[in-house]
Parts: C-alpha cells; sequence; structure tokens
C-alpha cells in the first residue's frame, strides 16, 4: 500500500494496445501523455501480465520532507556520467521488407511513431545496419559479389543495388521523420572472394585483401553519404568469434587491430571520412578481446570505443574495458528477444541489463536486435536466426508490438540523445537508472525485479515521494 500522504492515483489507460481494426490497420498509436498534474511526477508503466503496455499514470502527489522506513532510491542531478548517443534497433534487410509491405498509410504512421519526437511516439534515435546482408535477410550477398573463382580488388563492380529495393528507401523515410538519428553500420561478412575458404561462412579475411576490404568501407561510406544517409559509426565485424552464422567472417583481436592500424584507419583518413570506427562487438564474457586493441598504440588512435552484446558473459565487464580506457566509448549494439521466450521474463531480465545495465556500466547506447519480421520470423538466411522475434511483427498489412518494442520505449521516448547519465541508487531487487535531459527534465526507469509488489520511496534534493511497482513491473518518471 502506498504512504498514506502519497497515493498516486492512476489515470486511465489511454490505449488497449494491439488492437487493430476488422481491415487489418493498426489503432491509435499506444503512446499518449497523461493529463499534466499541477504538481507532481508522471510515469510509464509496464506490467509483466501485458496489462499496461508504457500506460501512462498521473499521481497529484509531490516531492515532499516524508519520514518512513521503505527502500530510497535516490536521484543525484550533481553527479553527471556519460552522454547518451541513444536507444533503438537494428533495421535489417528482413525489416525493411517487412515494414515496405505495409499499406503506405500504415507505413507512414509506424514510422513516425518509432523515430518521431512528438509525445505520440517513442523517438528511436540510434539504427544499427548491415553493410551487405545480416542473416536476417533473404539471401546472403555484399556489395561486390563477383562469379566463383573470380576477384575484384579494385572494387569496380561495388554497388548498393542490393539494397536499394528494401533498406535504402526505409533509411530515407527514417531520416525524413528524424534527420538527427544517427547510423551505426556493421559487415556479417566481407565479400566471399576475400575470404581464406570462399564461404559465406567463417573463415578469414585473407591478409592479401585487407587494402581492398578498406577501401570496400570507403565506398560504402561515401555511397550510403551520395544517398542522405550518413553513418555515424561502424564495426569491422559483427561477432568475430561467432564463425558459424550465415554470413559470417572470424576475426582474431590481432587481426582487427592490424587492420584497423594499418589499413581502415588510414583510409579513413585519407579519404576524409570522420565516420567513427567501433571495435569487437561481441559479447560481454571476452573484455580481453577490445583491450588487446586497446593497447596497441597504433590501432587505439584510430578508435572511438568497444560495442557488447550479451549472449555470453556478465554486463560488468563493459565498466572493466571504461575503466582501462576511459578515453574510449562504450556501446551496447544487440540483444534478441526469443520466439520460445515470454513477454513477463524478457521484460524483466532486459530491463535489468541491456537499458539499466548497460547504462550503469557506461554505454551511450542500448540496442535491441531485429526490428521487425514476419509471423514465422523470417525472412532469414539459410542457417541464419529462426527464432529472433522483432520487435514488431508485419502480417497482412497490420504490425503488432512485441515486447522489445516497450524494452526500448521505456527509454527512447524519455531520453532524447545528449541527456546525461546521472546518478541513481539500486536497492535489493530495485534496478534504477536515471538522466539528465537538456531541457532539464529528469528521468528516472526503475525495475522491481521481485516477484511480489514493493513500495519504495524517490528522492530528489532532499524531499521524496512514496511510489510502488508490482513484481516484474518497470514505470519511468519523469519530472
Amino acid at each position: 500500500m502506498f504512504h498514506s500522504r502519497f497515493i498516486l492515483k492512476l489515470s486511465f489507460l489511454y490505449l488497449l494496445f494491439a488492437a487493430c481494426s476488422k481491415s487489418g490497420t493498426p489503432v491509435n498509436n499506444p503512446i499518449n501523455p497523461p493529463v499534466p498534474p499541477a504538481n507532481g511526477i508522471s510515469y510509464w508503466l509496464t506490467t509483466g501480465d501485458q496489462a499496461n503496455k508504457l500506460s501512462a499514470q498521473t499521481t497529484s502527489a509531490d516531492f515532499a520532507i516524508i519520514s518512513n522506513s521503505l527502500p530510497t532510491i535516490t536521484v543525484d542531478s550533481s553527479q553527471l556520467f556519460q552522454t547518451i548517443d541513444g536507444f533503438g534497433y537494428t533495421l535489417t534487410q528482413g525489416s525493411a521488407i517487412m515494414i515496405n509491405q505495409l499499406p503506405a498509410t500504415e507505413k507512414n504512421l509506424l514510422l513516425t511513431e518509432l523515430f518521431g519526437s512528438g509525445s505520440s511516439n517513442i523517438g528511436v534515435s540510434f539504427i544499427r545496419i548491415g553493410i551487405g546482408a545480416t542473416d536476417l535477410s533473404t539471401t546472403v550477398y555484399s556489395y561486390d559479389d563477383m562469379p566463383a573463382g573470380q576477384t575484384d580488388p579494385g572494387l569496380v563492380n561495388f554497388s548498393l543495388a542490393p539494397d536499394q529495393s528494401s533498406v535504402i528507401p526505409v533509411l530515407k523515410q527514417i531520416f525524413q521523420v528524424n534527420p538527427s538519428i544517427k547510423l551505426l553500420a556493421t559487415p556479417w561478412s566481407a565479400p566471399v572472394w576475400m575470404k581464406d575458404n570462399n564461404s559465406t561462412i567463417g573463415g578469414s579475411l585473407n591478409p592479401v585483401y585487407y587494402q581492398a576490404y578498406a577501401a570496400y568501407f570507403v565506398k560504402y561510406i561515401q555511397a550510403m553519404l551520395a544517398e542522405g544517409l550518413p553513418v555515424y559509426a561502424i564495426t569491422p565485424q559483427n561477432e568475430p568469434l561467432h564463425p558459424g552464422n550465415n554470413p559470417s567472417l572470424f576475426m582474431t583481436a590481432a587481426q582487427q587491430a592490424t587492420f584497423i592500424k594499418n589499413y581502415l584507419g588510414p583510409a579513413f583518413s585519407a579519404a576524409g571520412i570522420s565516420t567513427k570506427i567501433i571495435i569487437y562487438d561481441h559479447n560481454c564474457d571476452r573484455p580481453d578481446y577490445p583491450l588487446e586493441i586497446l593497447n596497441d598504440p597504433g590501432a587505439r588512435q584510430y578508435i572511438d570505443g568497444s560495442a557488447f552484446h550479451l549472449y555470453a558473459g556478465d554486463i560488468n565487464a563493459m565498466q572493466q574495458v571504461y575503466t582501462a580506457w576511459p578515453s574510449k566509448n562504450i556501446y551496447f549494439t544487440e540483444q534478441y528477444t526469443s520466439s520460445n521466450g515470454n513477454f513477463a521474463t524478457d521484460l524483466r531480465w532486459h530491463m535489468k541489463n541491456v537499458i539499466i545495465g548497460s547504462m550503469k556500466n557506461m554505454s551511450r547506447t542500448a540496442l535491441e536486435w531485429n526490428l521487425a519480421n514476419d509471423a514465422s520470423f523470417g525472412p532469414h538466411t539459410i542457417g541464419g536466426c529462426t527464432t529472433c522475434l522483432g520487435a514488431l511483427t508485419v502480417n497482412s498489412g497490420s504490425y503488432s508490438r512485441n515486447v522489445a518494442y516497450y524494452i526500448i520505449a521505456h527509454a527512447s521516448r524519455f531520453i532524447p540523445a545528449g541527456s546525461k547519465r546521472i546518478a541513481s541508487d539500486n536497492y535489493g531487487n530495485i534496478f534504477t537508472v536515471a538522466f539528465l535531459r537538456a531541457d532539464g527534465k529528469k528521468v528516472l526507469i526503475v525495475l522491481n525485479d521481485n516477484n511480489s509488489t514493493e513500495n519504495f520511496n524517490i528522492k530528489f534534493k532532499g524531499k521524496a515521494l512514496t511510489t510502488s511497482l508490482a513484481g516484474g513491473a518497470v514505470a519511468t518518471y519523469t519530472w
């Protein structure tokens, strides 16, 4: 039960989420602002039972001097940490194909909802894309494929054509909605003729083609810019220690350091390219990988930071890399939700690790995996992921929103790029992360990782507010 002086009055839910009209057209956007209280704090709630999905709430209570024995979460805006680049997803070729299947009106509404900054949108500000195919593409392709036995070291045949009917049109529309969106581009594999096993799966980059592969990145960035799509950052390889995917490429830390130091970094410098180079882009179980590269001064001079996933290891490993090289940034760039998972469990785990955990460990981004797929979890390559659940499921001209949508929206909707993380406490199984926006507003994300309801205080500048969260629920508070 709430403290007697500060009962939080819940407003009526502004939307019954994911309902569709008989025609298959999605109904109203589920993100609505609460009725602004005269004083106090606004918050948005998602519960594991799905009774609330980013549902706007209001309270007439305000911060005040109170005294009770409840757990207290203190927010301190005088302690500033990293600047936030954004929250988002990967726009795979499969995602783009599914989004392009929507009728024009629904497509426009969806992209505005995802990437717009208004109060009815979720403000996604960071997108990851593949340089060529990912494993969630219809087929495996690069931007310079050659017949078996042929090579193209001069990149005469380089072309963005494989993505001209899918990814690029969607990106252009996204940039119309949000011209400040940041793109992180990542290859799943080099062109097959550059590899030592002549296969889309595994193998390593043939040292003979290091120079050509560096030029391939330069051509890609220049070609994207010519399309009006500036690439903010690249990583040299997605999951370099996972050569079993299709496509994939194995790249050791020593190989990545050599490639950056002697080829990619100098090629960017010579071409006047300011796109950031971010290393690793793999699991938290191997912090030694980015540390080995950063310990090489020749490579380090070209490197902006390190990127992580969490299919293995502990999220706190990111802090280890940051502590060793605090001048280099940290990014969290991928985590999937599974088709055989469930909403409540995934909401808890991802909020604790991907959103709160990554931010508390100095990440500038938090990205979930695939933005959209069909009801059969496709498209995907032969050998690609068959259980990856998109943030959206697109089917027969309509779409529904899955758990990853809400995981990201609890942050992206309220924390624009340029915000700074500020200090906030965890208390037992109550996990939090807080931010200071450029407009002066404070944002606090709270997860109750207990199975039962928890009452607690939120304290700011010596005053507090008593609130409550159901077991497994997450809330984003703003004031």
